[in-house]
């Protein structure tokens, strides 16, 4: 038994058959409510949401062409659209079982049935309805955080119209792209640009970080799984590759993908389906995947680190992302929106960015790339004070804290190291978790991980 379902509802004016069906599904729901007319299920439809409902064709006396159920049918879907409803039928009345099907319905039973058919039946249903729910959950998520982390493409330097070229020519296509850059660069962006241009356009993009999820939740993540598959799974959950059926599943940071799952992510990816944690059915998808990492070419490459079969399978198209130092010609328009954006959003004045600053702005390094420089403009624009934005203003560091954060000290311990270098990077950006991520060249949910290890 995969899962157990809170509410069935069996209508049928036979009550022995009624109470038959009962039986045979209360062992799969926490409740199993019997009614003998459609009118009393459409009246329960208005306070309460079955799993599934299990639904006679005749219910006049003598009736057998089903007219009378298949017309309340249509109402039931009018009034619930997820609903999954399983008719039942006389035995040999394939045709009407198939009206059925085509007005809505998940599937039928004949009469008489053996009660495994029956409840096998109902689950599947049953399962199915949830999955649909789950997925709209899940998209709807998605296109909210997308609504409000929105951020344009911006940049006309020559290295960003390559970038531009290549989005163009690969987002019409269903061909998986593989976005390689170092973090801040705008992976992300680049990818909802792709989906943004591509034919599945109309559903949300599903993205999943790989870099902020726990390596023992990394299958149930990708590929879903059923109640009691492991302890906390309490119960059915679609993972994110179903959750992307018909659009875009972007894997962000994929490097950190385990190499004994890669071959399980390689054959859903071959054979268009996944099996959830814990079942033995396959369920089908089709999906068009968009990996990013910040790895380097060599670090791919290794075969230790990354199964070169799931490469060649995602790096169809690739598009490497330059870092801000080597597109400096952008800053300026970078910084031109980012600080109007956050004047706005708090309600700044507009000010001047005088020109010794834009120049010495457009000088540094910005080891976290457009990311930081984002941090940077939204705490210029918070902290500046009178007309025009001075060097101060933003959080660049000083030369004497540059040195000694790039210093290695006494010790050659690398745990102790990476505690250190945490720790003043940290202290550097007054402890803003972003801008100290950005200058380690980590995502935000890799350096909360590395505190929690260390204690900070």
């Amino acid at each position: 038994m995969d899962s157990r379902f809170s509410l069935a509802v069996v209508v049928d004016d036979d009550p022995d058959i009624a109470l038959a069906a009962r039986l045979a599904l209360r062992g799969l729901f926490e409740r199993v409510e019997t009614l003998h007319t459609p009118a009393e299920l459409l009246r329960l439809l208005k306070s309460e949401s079955p799993d599934a409902i299990l639904l006679d064709l005749n219910f006049e006396r003598g009736a057998t062409d089903g007219r009378e159920g298949l017309s309340f049918l249509g109402k039931i879907m009018e009034v619930e659209p997820d609903a999954a409803v399983v008719i039942i039928t006389a035995h040999g009345a394939v045709s009407i079982a198939v009206e059925a099907l085509k007005a809505g319905a998940s599937d039928f039973v004949a009469k008489p049935w053996s009660n495994e058919r029956l409840a096998a039946t109902v689950r599947s249903a049953a399962a199915l309805r949830r999955s649909r729910i789950d997925a709209r959950t899940e998209r709807g998520r998605a296109s909210e955080l997308a609504g409000s982390a929105e951020t344009p493409l911006l940049g006309s330097s020559p290295a960003m119209e390559r970038v531009r070229l290549l989005i163009d020519r690969a987002a019409p296509t269903d061909a998986n792209v593989l976005i390689l850059g170092e973090n801040g660069t705008g992976k992300e962006i680049v990818a909802r640009e792709i989906h943004r241009l591509s034919r599945r356009s109309g559903h949300p993009m599903i993205s999943v970080d790989l870099g902020a999820t726990a390596e023992t939740l990394f299958e149930s993540e990708l590929f879903g799984h059923v109640k009691g598959a492991f302890t906390g799974a309490e119960s059915d959950r679609i993972g994110r590759l179903k959750a992307a059926d018909q659009s875009t599943l972007f894997l962000d940071e994929i490097g950190n993908l385990p190499l004994h799952l890669q071959p399980k992510l390689l054959t859903a990816l071959e054979q268009r389906e996944v099996v959830p944690v814990g079942a033995n059915k396959p369920i089908v998808i089709d999906v068009r995947v968009v990996a990013a990492t910040n790895a380097s070419p060599d670090q791919l490459f290794d075969e230790k680190r990354f199964r070169q079969d799931l490469l060649f399978r995602l790096n169809t198209i690739e598009i490497h992302l330059p870092p801000l130092r080597e597109r400096r010609e952008d800053i300026p328009l970078l910084l031109d929106h980012f600080l109007g954006l956050y004047a706005r959003k708090y309600d700044k004045p507009a000010r001047q960015l005088p020109a010794p600053v834009l120049e010495a702005l457009a000088a540094h390094d910005w080891p976290g790339n457009v990311r930081a420089l984002r941090h940077a403009a939204e705490r210029a624009v918070i902290m500046a004070d009178g007309g025009t934005y001075r060097i101060e203003d933003f959080p660049l560091p000083r030369r004497s804290e540059t040195a000694s954060f790039s210093g290695v000290g006494e010790t050659l311990n690398l745990d102790q190291l990476e505690r250190t270098m945490i720790e003043r990077a940290l202290r550097l950006h007054h402890f803003n978790v972003s801008l100290a991520a950005a200058e380690l060249g980590l995502s935000r949910g890799a350096l909360y991980r590395r505190m929690e290890k260390h204690g900070l």
